[in-house]
């Protein structure tokens, strides 16, 4: 049976990858020369929707594997941070989307 902690920490590892992928993609764009910040954005957006999905996968599955062990194990951490990270990627997919149909309305 496999341990409900490695899904966990894996959820929490890439839960957090989540979050900053947004952030690492404006800081990228600030201190790399030929990058613009929309550009920048083009790609962290997407990124932190599929770590944060792939977060979310993996805390569902420490948290099934947790319900059949015998020893109890917390997954609320990695539950929170995988949910944090596919909201953060939802809100910069939203914000991308705005601003494309600003651009359309001009």
């Amino acid at each position: 049976m496999r341990s409900s902690r490695a899904a966990a920490r894996t959820a929490v590892f890439l839960g957090v990858l989540a979050i900053l992928a947004i952030p690492a993609a404006v800081v990228a764009a600030q201190f790399l020369n030929g990058i613009a910040l929309l550009h920048a954005l083009y790609v962290g957006v997407p990124v932190a929707c599929a770590l944060a999905l792939i977060a979310v996968v993996c805390a569902r599955r420490a948290r099934f594997t947790a319900a059949r062990s015998v020893r109890g194990g917390s997954v609320r951490a990695a539950r929170l941070v995988a949910w944090a990270g596919l909201y953060a990627g939802i809100t910069g997919a939203l914000a991308l989307a705005v601003y494309g149909a600003l651009r359309w309305a001009q």
